[in-house]
């Protein structure tokens, strides 16, 4: 067997050292091209559970903590000129859905008039999207699923929402505004009117609940 003379690489040699070489070169190039592919990977993915991540109760919710809990009720309403029908009930509300959504359950007291039985069901929050607080309310006075948003003002106390309707006894188009007032822990009001098409509020509806 001859051997290759120092300082000459044999043929076959060569060609292996060429291709070690150009793996060795690969290498690196290929850590260039996947770090970025793998970085942006793990971006993306925590991009997408960030914003895929389910809310929790935040600051506005903790505005309406006050608002949980059972609640005696008078309620006026005013269906023209003169003096309000009166009427009383009860409303629980709890909190539901993992503590986003402030849930009403209420009960009137069996009264004579046009509503001697009536009951409700809503809901109440805050959207986070939106940065508005959302409500909505259904009752046995009406088939009308009545959606309202609005905002608290500075003092954290005062809630304006508002909302279109149409009037189910004469279909009337009407925009309503509803006051909410937090007067302390165990109390509180809503107001609620009504303008019609010629411009003119007025007030239809005033409660009072005070916890029981």
């Amino acid at each position: 067997m001859k051997l290759p003379r120092p300082g000459r690489v044999p043929p076959g040699f060569r060609t292996s050292l060429l291709i070690s070489a150009a793996r060795l070169l690969t290498i690196p190039a290929a850590n260039y091209l996947i770090t970025p592919l793998v970085e942006k990977s793990v971006s993306d993915a925590t991009q997408t559970e960030q914003q895929f991540a389910l809310p929790t109760p935040g600051e506005h919710h903790e505005k309406m903590k006050p608002f949980e809990g059972t609640f005696k009720s008078e309620v006026k309403m005013w269906m023209g000129s003169g003096d309000p029908m009166i009427s009383t009930g009860v409303i629980k509300n709890t909190w539901q859905v993992d503590g986003l959504y402030l849930h009403h359950d209420y009960q009137g007291d069996a009264v004579e008039g046009p509503f001697p039985s009536f009951c409700g069901q809503g809901y109440w929050g805050y959207n986070t999207t939106s940065h508005k607080y959302e409500g909505f309310w259904i009752d046995n006075a009406s088939t009308t699923m009545q959606m309202e948003t609005g905002d608290v003002d500075a003092s954290g106390k005062v809630w304006t929402m508002f909302s279109e309707v149409t009037c189910p006894s004469t279909g009337q188009h009407m925009k309503k505004r509803s006051v909410v007032e937090l007067i302390d822990d165990d109390h509180h009001k809503m107001e609620t009117y009504f303008t019609g098409d010629d411009g003119n509020e007025m007030k239809a509806m005033e409660i009072n609940y005070a916890r029981v």
